[in-house]
């Protein structure tokens, strides 16, 4: 009785990314979703973070895999953050949008509150493609009704300091600014969850 009852009890964060949330080419504890858990752990205990990020993963394969991990783990939140691999590898926009959308779609089904974490494509590719790229996750954050992360990796992917070698992704000394992204928008969540008061305005 016991055992099921903490399980009740415990809530949990599910992470659907790819690489920029998988801790590529740093140590697993210093990713941002590791110091997630480290953060709730102090502010919102009782929360588990189930990273289940695949570096590589283009929206299409992120969506073949969420149904067996929410089945899997029963989250209370679903973080989405997806689309860098599909813009490197063209694929078309439509595949992104409708990729994502039966993401949101599948969690909102099962009462799971979603946040939406928009990747934005370097400037090389053109202000024309990055404008419709970047106004995908704009346009389904309205449609759904769900919170929108503007830029997963503001204040970091301008700064070659905090990127690796690649100029693609972060460095550990990025992963905190990453998490202030993220938290803006999930705290929130976390509060209304919780029964209790945001600090957030």
């Amino acid at each position: 009785m016991a055992t099921a009852l903490h399980a009740k009890e415990q809530k949990a964060i599910l992470v659907v990314g790819d690489s920029l949330s998988s801790a590529y080419g740093i140590d697993k504890e210093l990713g941002w979703t590791a110091l997630l858990q480290n953060r709730l752990a102090y502010s919102y205990p009782g929360w588990e973070v189930v990273n289940a990020s695949v570096s590589g993963d283009t929206s299409r394969t992120g969506l073949n895999r969420l149904g067996s991990a929410i089945e899997a783990h029963s989250p209370d939140i679903l973080i989405i953050a997806l689309g860098g691999n599909d813009g490197l590898r063209g694929l078309p926009l439509s595949e992104l949008e409708n990729s994502l959308a039966s993401m949101i779609t599948l969690a909102q089904k099962k009462d799971i509150r979603v946040i939406l974490a928009a990747i934005r494509m370097p400037p090389n590719y053109g202000p024309a493609y990055n404008n419709s790229f970047t106004s995908i996750y704009t346009q389904l954050a309205d449609e759904y009704s769900i919170r929108l992360i503007p830029r997963l990796l503001d204040k970091v992917a301008d700064q070659p300091l905090l990127m690796q070698e690649d100029g693609m992704h972060p460095k550990a000394e990025g992963q905190p600014l990453i998490l202030e992204n993220v938290w803006i928008e999930l705290e929130p969540e976390l509060a209304a969850l919780n029964g209790t008061t945001s600090d957030q305005p």
